[in-house]
C-alpha cells in the first residue's frame, strides 16, 4: 500500500488541472517505461489536465508503437528544443521507471535545473536523493504495477480507462517477460486481473509485443545464437557480443535485441548471462541472472550501471575486446557467480 501522506501530497500538487505536467522516462525506454508513461498520460488527460506531455530521451522499439497515445510521445533526440522547453516550463515532473536523473541521458541537466516539483514512481533499488516525492518499491514487478496502485489510491480504480489499462498491462507483461520472472507476488496477478476486467485483451497484446518480429530481427537472433554466443561452463556464465558491424549487417533497429540476453540465460547450468552491444562509441551491456547472483552490484561496481538484483545494465567506454576481457576476468576471478 502507498502511504496516505504521500498520496495526499501528490493530490495537493496536482490540484490545479491547468498546471504543466511532464512525464519523463529513461534512456532506451522499455515496455514498462513507455507503458507507465502513457498509462499515466491517459489518466491525467481523462481527469481534465490540460497540459500533459510525455518525453523519452531517445527512440524505442517498434513493437511498442501500437500503444494508445504513442503519437504523443516526444523523442528528445528528434525534438530536443521542445523537450528542453517543456521541462523548463513544467510545474510537475513525473520521473517514471528510473531511480536517478542521470538515467535520462540528455535530459538530466535540464531536469536538475528545472524548478518543477519532481515525483518519482519507480521499482529500482537505491533511488537517488534528487526527488521531492518518491513512490519507490522494489517488491513490485514493474513501475506499471506501482503506477496502478498510485492511480487507484489517488482517484480510485474506477477512474482507470481501457487506454490506461492497456498501457499498464503492457508494462507489467514486458517487465516480467510474460510473467516468467519477477512475478511471484499475488498482488501482481490481482492487478493484472483488474486490468483485464477493464477490457484489456491479454492475448492480443501478447501477439503485438512478441509476435511481430521482422525477418531481419529473426536472422539477427539466429546469428547471435549460432555465431556470437560464448559459454563459460565452469563459471555458469554465457554471453553474446555484437559489434557495430554486426548490427549494420542485419539493419539493426531499436528493440531488435530486446530479450536476446534471456536466451543465454536459458541454457542449463547458466546463472549469469550478458549481452554486449557496440553502439555510438561505447559498449552497452545487459545483464541477467538467476537466484542469488546480483547483477545490480556487478553493473554498479564494474560497468557504470545498475538495476535490479537479477536484471541490470551498464556501459563500457573501452573497446569490445577489452570489455569482454574485463568481463571474463571479473566472472572468473571475483567470485560473482
Amino acid at each position: 500500500m502507498l502511504g496516505k501522506k504521500q498520496i495526499n501530497e501528490a493530490a495537493m500538487r496536482l490540484k490545479d488541472k491547468s498546471c504543466s505536467v511532464c512525464l519523463v522516462v529513461h534512456t532506451n525506454p522499455d515496455g514498462d517505461a513507455i507503458g507507465s508513461a502513457l498509462g499515466l498520460y491517459h489518466h491525467l488527460t481523462e481527469q481534465g489536465y490540460e497540459n500533459v506531455s510525455v518525453l523519452a530521451p531517445n527512440e524505442y522499439a517498434s513493437f511498442l508503437h501500437w500503444l494508445p497515445g504513442n503519437d504523443k510521445v516526444i523523442i528528445a533526440t528528434v525534438q530536443k528544443k521542445l523537450a528542453l522547453k517543456l521541462i523548463a516550463d513544467a510545474h510537475i515532473l513525473f520521473c517514471l521507471d528510473f531511480n536517478g536523473l542521470n538515467r535520462a541521458e540528455g535530459l538530466d541537466e535540464a531536469m536538475r535545473k528545472s524548478p518543477a516539483y519532481k515525483i518519482l514512481i519507480d521499482h529500482h533499488p537505491q533511488p537517488a536523493n534528487e526527488f521531492d516525492l518518491m513512490f519507490s518499491d522494489t517488491s513490485v514487478s514493474s513501475t506499471a504495477e506501482l503506477l496502478y496502485e498510485f492511480i487507484a489510491a489517488l482517484n480510485g480504480d474506477s477512474t482507470l480507462s481501457l487506454e490506461s489499462s492497456q498501457c499498464l498491462y503492457a508494462g507489467i507483461v514486458t517487465d516480467t517477460g510474460s510473467f516468467s520472472y519477477g512475478s511471484n507476488n499475488p498482488r501482481t496477478y490481482e492487478i493484472t486481473a483488474r486490468l483485464i476486467e477493464k477490457g484489456v485483451d491479454g492475448n492480443k497484446i501478447h501477439q503485438l509485443i512478441y509476435n511481430t518480429y521482422s525477418e531481419k530481427r529473426m536472422r539477427l537472433l539466429g546469428y547471435c545464437l549460432s555465431e556470437k554466443l560464448e559459454v563459460m561452463h565452469d563459471q555458469g556464465v554465457a554471453f553474446i557480443s555484437l559489434t557495430e558491424k554486426d548490427l549494420q549487417r542485419f539493419d539493426h533497429q531499436e528493440g531488435d535485441t530486446e530479450g536476446v540476453v534471456n536466451y543465454a540465460l536459458s541454457i542449463e547450468g547458466i546463472s549469469l548471462a550478458a549481452l554486449f552491444m557496440e553502439k555510438n562509441g561505447h559498449v552497452k551491456i545487459s545483464l541477467r541472472s538467476t537466484g542469488e547472483v546480483n547483477v545490480n552490484e556487478l553493473a554498479r561496481k564494474y560497468f557504470n550501471g545498475g538495476g535490479h538484483k537479477n536484471a541490470a545494465g551498464g556501459k563500457s567506454f573501452n573497446s569490445m575486446e577489452s570489455t569482454l576481457n574485463s568481463f571474463r576476468n571479473v566472472v572468473t576471478n571475483k567470485g560473482v557467480v
